[in-house]
This record gives structure tokens, sequence and C-alpha cells, in this order.
């Protein structure tokens, strides 16, 4: 078993840790940086089986009023699928894990084309698996395999994105999150992601907050941690560098409604 599905297994047999929740309330002195997926809205099989309520877009803008835009979602979805769902609301947002970034709302985003050797991988695991018993997402460099409607395929699938990893250029590494493994550029960090942020314009001076639920937020957190800000995991492991832990969506969402 490689070390990547190792790492996950070994996280994924882990009961929740309970973990104190965070009791601050947000002033115009913080700023707040969000993931999605688990933190916002519950996972589902595919992507685009979630679904925003008008009060989740209420919530979220009445928060980046009272922040003055210092507000900004931190996800592995493209700023695209960001706002196809959240629209008509439009925040900045960093997508890609950081390879793409709005840094004002109205702003436009470049995007990246998808590779040819990440087009070919991706042809190849579409191959053995056949549609329908993993979804294939291809976001440009950044390529997922979800396996939540069929977990018993995630070490093979991890399997043949780490094999990819020695005919690929170098620059590329393995991630295995909650229900499914991805290959990203290694400049693709939501820490990175955060710094950018913060080195701007209404974020500048504040102390970050940082909310996720997945292995791939753990560099978040960490950046979060360095800065003097706070972290929270939602659903959180035994093992991670979150100072805090929500138990789940609802209480997420129970905790922002509280901090208006």
């Amino acid at each position: 078993m490689s070390e990547t599905l190792q790492k996950f297994v070994s996280e994924s047999l882990q009961k929740p840790q309970v973990m104190q929740k965070p009791q601050t309330v947000l002033t115009g002195d913080w700023a707040l940086f969000l993931d999605i997926d688990g933190t916002l809205l519950e996972h589902a099989e595919h992507p685009d089986a979630v679904s925003v309520s008008g009060e989740l877009r209420s919530l979220l803008e009445s928060l980046d009023h009272k922040l003055n835009g210092a507000l900004a979602f931190i996800t592995g979805r493209s700023v695209a699928a960001v706002d196809h769902l959240f629209q008509p609301l439009k925040l900045r947002a960093a997508g890609l894990y950081g390879l793409e970034h709005r840094l004002l709302p109205d702003d436009d985003v470049e995007v990246a084309d998808e590779p040819e050797d990440i087009a070919a991988l991706a042809d190849e695991i579409e191959a053995e698996f056949g549609r329908g018993q993993v979804y294939i997402e291809r976001k440009g460099r950044v390529l997922a395999i979800h396996t939540r409607a069929a977990p018993h395929l995630l070490p093979r699938a991890t399997q043949l994105v780490e094999q990819a990893l020695a005919v690929l250029p170098k620059g590329y590494r393995v991630v295995a999150g909650n229900a499914g493994v991805e290959l990203l550029p290694l400049e693709a960090a939501k820490g990175a992601a955060i710094r950018r942020f913060m080195d701007i314009a209404p974020f500048t001076g504040r102390r970050p907050v940082f909310l996720g639920d997945d292995t791939s937020d753990e560099n978040g957190f960490e950046t979060v941690n360095d800065a003097g800000g706070i972290s929270i995991r939602v659903k959180p492991p035994a093992q991670t560098t979150a100072q805090y832990g929500l138990a789940g969506v609802a209480e997420t969402l129970a905790w922002l409604r509280g901090q208006l």
C-alpha cells in the first residue's frame, strides 16, 4: 500500500476527534476564508449533485458585508464552478487550490488549459473504470478521481495516479481526500492562496480564520496558525493541525450565523 493511501486509510479509520468549538466573534479585525464541500455543503457522490440554498447565499452575503469584503472561498473547485453554484452571488475566491484567483468579485479569472499528459491520464483512468463507477473531474491542471459511489476502488485509483508521477513532468503531487484522490501541481496549496489574499486590501492587517474539512485544508490551517489566526476543521480526525473543531456542516453554518 502506498504512503499516500496508508495515510488516508489511517485517518479514515480514526474516530472523529472531539475538539473545542471556536468562541471567537468575528469583527472588522478578522478575515474569513471558507472551504466549500464538506464545510458549507454536505458532500455528494457527484460534485454537481449539490445545491446552495437562498439562506446560505444570504448568510455569506451578510458576512461579506460585515467584514467589508474580507471573505474569500478557498476551494478545490474552479472559480467558474463556484460562480455557477452560488449564482447570482459572486465573492472573492481562490479556485483549484490557489491555481486560480479572483481577488475582487468582478475580476476576470485566467483559466489554464488541461495539459496533454494530464488529459491522457484521465482518459486512461476512465477507460479502466468505465463511466458510472467513479467520476473523473478534469479541472485543467488538476485531476480529481471521486470514489464516493465506489469506495472500494480508491486503492486502485490512488495506485494509477501515483504510478503516473513517474512519467509526468516533475512538479506534481498526489493528495488523498475524504472520498477520492487528486493529482495537483506542487504550487497548488491552500496556504499559499490564503497568503496571497492576506497581502492585499481588505485582508491586510487582519487575523485570518479558515474553515475546512479535508486533508488538503491542513496546509491552510498551518498558514493561519503561523499568522496568529484561527483554524477550524469540520469533522476533525484524530490528527489535525487545526486549533478547533466543528461536528459537521450544520454546526458550521450555525457557528457562522452566530457571527452576525
